[in-house]
């Protein structure tokens, strides 16, 4: 196994903004679909309008809604302000692990170093983790040491952890990739923008909770594949493009690696 963590996700500062936003307008989006008549949840979407006209449209359009006319602004509203930093949760978050809660899925066959560097380095950094397992009488490690779990995956899910670390085997991350609770731990951290940590081992499960096809689908690759045959055919080097497809989602292979590099040195 490779003895290194994958970092895959974390919402960076080019995207902080229309992540947040996204984020007031699905909560709005919740709430209001809570409200069974139709003419308060309008009321509420027509004063959206006075706030931010986006906003509003986000809102109206999750609740299946056409836009409303703005509600009557106690004071004329001010369309000229600039988004302020300070607002800003993503923007303005901790710049550092200390106090924050890591969790950690496990698989027989972990790597026991990697497991040790991560926990002696979350230690160090002034965090705490826990152990999440398939099974919550723990797993064997690398070695053969047993390592306690502190939650079953389907009672330990990733909302509970300020960022994740999957460190499963090889063939640990294959079972986990047909597990639905484990798919759910990796789908969630993803879609709440947690930072992820993947062992090599791990990245079977990635690409079986859809994340990383979700990069490459296959309607963009058709299109790729199109437009550079063309290009390079009418330059008058079409054996120059090649597109090579594995059915393995979006993973690297060594058999993969070999081929294109191959490709490569003929082609360069």
């Amino acid at each position: 196994m490779n003895k290194t963590i994958r970092p895959t996700r974390q919402s960076s500062s080019s995207n902080a903004q229309n992540t947040e936003q996204k984020h007031i307008a699905d909560a709005l989006v919740f709430e209001l679909s809570k409200v069974e008549r139709p003419d308060i949840r309008m009321r509420i979407v027509s004063h959206l309008l006075n706030i931010d006209e986006d906003l509003a449209g986000r809102v109206a359009n999750g609740l299946g809604a056409s836009l409303p006319s703005p509600a009557q602004a106690a004071r004329p509203t001010r369309m000229d302000l600039d988004p302020s930093p300070a607002l800003s949760i993503v923007a303005n978050g901790p710049q550092a692990l200390a106090g924050r809660k890591l969790g950690i899925l496990v698989t027989d066959g972990t790597d026991a170093g990697l497991f040790t560097a991560l926990i002696d380095a979350v230690t160090a950094a002034g965090a705490v983790y826990e152990v999440v397992a398939p099974k919550i009488g723990g797993v064997t490690l690398s070695e053969g040491s047993m390592l306690a779990a502190k939650h079953k995956v389907d009672g330990g899910a990733s909302v509970l952890f300020d960022a994740v670390a999957i460190l499963a085997s090889a063939e640990g991350g294959e079972l986990l990739s047909h597990d639905k609770p484990s798919l759910d731990f990796i789908s969630d951290a993803f879609a709440h923008c947690k930072f992820i940590g993947l062992s090599e081992g791990a990245l079977s499960l990635a690409a079986g909770a859809g994340l990383q096809d979700k990069l490459t689908p296959v309607e963009g690759l058709d299109i790729i594949d199109r437009d550079l045959t063309r290009v390079y055919t009418e330059m008058g080097h079409p054996q120059r493009w090649k597109m090579l497809r594995y059915d393995v989602g979006h993973l690297e292979t060594p058999e993969g690696r070999q081929e294109i590099i191959a490709f490569l040195q003929k082609s360069l």
